[in-house]
């Protein structure tokens, strides 16, 4: 992938706000297991009173509480309230407060947070033996045993408050020892039942409180969970555009890639490899790319996240996350290895499927001809199941790792139960506390589950970026030159081979051997040999389909490397030996060449090429549609579109590469007639390759190859009398009387 990260930089803006919105979502998702705790924790064990500190205080609890308060944090207790004698109290508080009577009370004023968390730590203690001493009965055993007999007409408060301090101060300790072995989780929970207990004494309706503070932090975590999922939902949005960016521009520069490839280049990439490297290949790394966003970003946020937040709600179960982890990382390392090498396989075996799936529908006629139908579909069967295969192994390992990833969180689940029960005994946890824990053991196993899955995709991506960066990293050895020059106005339309040789790249022997000849404009030029001759390799390196070894080739007085592809190809007008048409209508493959040409030099060019009576005799003439590759004209109306086609370019040269092959003889002399006719009349230069004497005997120019060097230049009359190789060929298809009344 960091082949082809110029393509996901492109898109920074989208990564950034990306990452940014995935922070969001990781924050509100590691919230909400807070939340909960303190609901259960809070809200329902603790009857919604979350601190220690009562906002209103009767007189007697309020000095009840000072007693078990050294005389230091004292002051900071009566600096945090303030006295209200019965008279003062607002009426809006005695409504609150229905029991308060004619009693004084004690309120909180408005104090910083430092302050608030600073009186949490006096009063939770002293709230809670209070509370405690309050809750006992005084004739009852328990009392006596913690009192002992008390004086006639007072209570514990009164022999505590005659109690010298050192005395007091032993006391103290004593207790502060018993409740430190009630957990820091139990010992809050039952400071703030101290507080209920105080409203509950002055008429307060706790249950409103309860309810209330559930309802708040229902609504708290029902935003979080709304901004978590709008947070989600967006990040889906860009992080689909950006995987749909990438593969664009991927595609986008592997197409403009590959037509700017030689034939050098083609050899060196099959067909079938280029569309799976293109289609297949770019969507493996679209989907990878959106997932980098969606889950690579996301998955270690959320592990280290809730990693922290659990050490930190749990210390003491710590080791537990620890364990987990530990069994992850093994269970993820065996599936890399088991399932890293299958990827590369599974790239190449798409590529054999392709193959094998496109020379079956091209030959399909071969195919039904031979009677091989049986053979091919077996073929077919053969790349298919071995894709399978490996595609379902892969798959199979990839399925695998979710059933075993909630195993572990199942057995996760049963420890953390089991040792939390524990601990929640022991007064050390809160019971909301096990269960946010709980959670967070569950968003890091998850957490691990996405970078596994995503780790395993990885690899079959990068395979796939490999083989889309090796073709977008290929150098086409056919290029521009950096300083191009005009072509010469004064040799318009000539074409010339100065000593020109040719050798296919890994070859041991040249195609092409010293080739030397000029063709003018105004005159035809031929080309004529046995097969493998080199007839057609010869007019390729015209228009720079392949360069050649040695020597140079010539267009308009200049050498075709000077000028640059574009005009070079401008100045040529090609009919291939293959008909090829696009699939539209029959004027956009007229006008392929020339969309701007007129009426006219269209008829003309359809006129010339003979092609002109079958397309009349069609209902919608030249809107009539053609089939991806003209599958639905003949052979000799797809070879005469082609060179109406070329034609229709007005080109200053014309090459014709075995283009009259699929014409029958009357069609081919009255295309040649007309051929002829505007050449004389334009001063057009035609370059034909011919397999058939009668379709280039009345060339200007012959030229006559034998296993790559030319064994004849000249016309008709003249090869016949001096060159034996165009003597043989011509004896071949016509007798010596027909060639010479010709």
């Amino acid at each position: 992938m960091l082949k082809i990260k110029r393509y996901l930089l492109k898109f920074w803006p989208l990564m950034i706000i990306c990452f940014g919105l995935l922070f969001v979502q990781s924050q509100s998702e590691l919230a909400l297991p807070d939340y909960m705790s303190d609901i259960v924790s809070t809200g329902i064990q603790a009857g919604g009173f979350d601190s220690p500190v009562s906002e209103v205080l009767s007189e007697e609890t309020y000095q009840h509480l000072l007693i078990f308060i050294s005389q230091e944090d004292q002051k900071t207790v009566k600096q945090a309230y303030q006295f209200v004698e019965n008279k003062d109290i607002k009426q809006e508080i005695k409504d609150c407060y229905t029991k308060i009577g004619q009693h004084n009370i004690y309120l909180l004023k408005d104090i910083s947070q430092k302050k608030q968390d600073q009186l949490e730590q006096i009063l939770t203690k002293p709230m809670l033996i209070v509370t405690s001493i309050d809750a006992m009965d005084p004739t009852s055993q328990e009392y006596q045993e913690h009192f002992g007999q008390l004086p006639q007409g007072m209570s514990v408060y009164d022999v505590l408050s005659y109690t010298p301090q050192d005395k007091k101060d032993e006391m103290f300790q004593s207790i502060d020892e018993q409740m430190e072995t009630m957990g820091e989780s139990t010992l809050k929970i039952a400071a703030g039942n101290g507080v209920k207990a105080e409203y509950i004494k002055l008429g307060r309706d706790v249950d409103a409180v309860q309810n209330n503070y559930i309802f708040q932090s229902g609504l708290k975590m029902l935003a979080i969970a709304l901004i978590g999922t709008i947070a989600a939902i967006t990040v889906a949005y860009y992080s689909s555009r950006f995987g749909a960016g990438v593969a664009r521009d991927l595609r986008k520069d592997v197409f403009e890639k590959v037509e700017s490839f030689s034939n050098e280049e083609f050899s060196k990439f099959s067909t079938a490899s280029l569309i799976t490297r293109t289609t297949n290949d770019v969507t493996q790394v679209q989907m990878v790319s959106m997932m980098m966003l969606r889950i690579i970003a996301f998955a270690p946020i959320m592990g280290i996240g809730a990693l922290v937040k659990a050490i930190n709600n749990s210390p003491s179960m710590t080791w537990i996350v620890a364990i987990v982890l530990i069994v992850i990382f093994g269970v993820i390392m065996v599936a890399f290895v088991v399932v890293l090498p299958k990827f590369k396989i599974i790239q190449k075996l798409v590529d054999k499927l392709n193959l094998t799936m496109r020379e079956n529908l091209t030959g399909m006629l071969v195919i039904r001809a031979f009677g091989n139908e049986k053979h091919s579909e077996e073929r077919f069967d053969k790349a298919n199941q071995d894709l399978k295969n490996v595609n379902l192994f892969v798959n199979r390992a990839m399925a695998s790792m979710m059933p075993i990833m909630m195993f572990i969180f199942n057995v996760v689940s049963l420890i953390i139960v089991y040792y939390g029960a524990k601990q929640i005994n022991l007064g050390h946890l809160a019971i909301g506390q096990m269960l946010a824990f709980m959670q967070y053991a569950m968003q890091i196993i998850m957490s691990f589950v996405m970078i596994a899955m995503v780790a395993i995709m990885l690899p079959r991506a990068t395979v796939a970026a490999e083989r889309i960066y090796e073709v977008i990293s290929t150098e086409p050895k056919i290029h521009d030159t950096n300083d191009p020059i005009a072509f010469k106005n004064s040799q318009r339309g000539t074409v010339e081979f100065r000593n020109v040789s040719f050798q296919y790249p890994g070859a041991h022997e040249p195609v092409l051997q010293n080739i030397n000849f000029v063709a003018k404009p105004g005159q035809t030029t031929a080309f004529i040999g046995s097969t493998g001759s080199g007839k057609s390799t010869l007019i390729h390196l015209i228009p720079r389909f392949y360069e050649a070894s040695q020597g140079e080739v010539l267009v308009n007085g200049v050498n075709v490397k000077d000028v640059t592809l574009y005009d070079l190809r401008e100045t040529i007008g090609f009919v291939p030996q293959k008909g090829i048409l696009f699939s539209g209508t029959i004027e956009s493959n007229l006008k392929y060449g020339n969309p701007d040409i007129s009426v006219q030099q269209l008829q003309d060019a359809i006129h010339i090429a003979q092609a002109d009576e079958f397309i009349l005799q069609k209902e919608e003439g030249l809107q009539s549609s053609i089939a991806q590759g003209g599958s639905n004209v003949s052979g000799g109306q797809k070879q005469r579109l082609c060179i109406a086609r070329a034609l229709a370019k007005d080109a200053d040269i014309y090459i014709f590469d075995d283009s009259f092959s699929a014409l029958d003889f009357k069609t081919d002399a009255a295309l040649r007639k007309e051929l002829n006719k505007m050449i004389k009349e334009t001063k057009r230069t035609v370059l034909i390759v011919g397999q058939r004497i009668a379709s280039i005997m009345d060339a200007d120019q012959i030229v006559v190859l034998d296993e790559g060097k030319i064994v004849g230049i000249g016309k008709h009359d003249e090869l016949l009398q001096s060159c034996q190789v165009y003597q043989e060929i011509a004896y071949s298809q016509l007798s010596k009387e027909e060639l010479e009344n010709a």
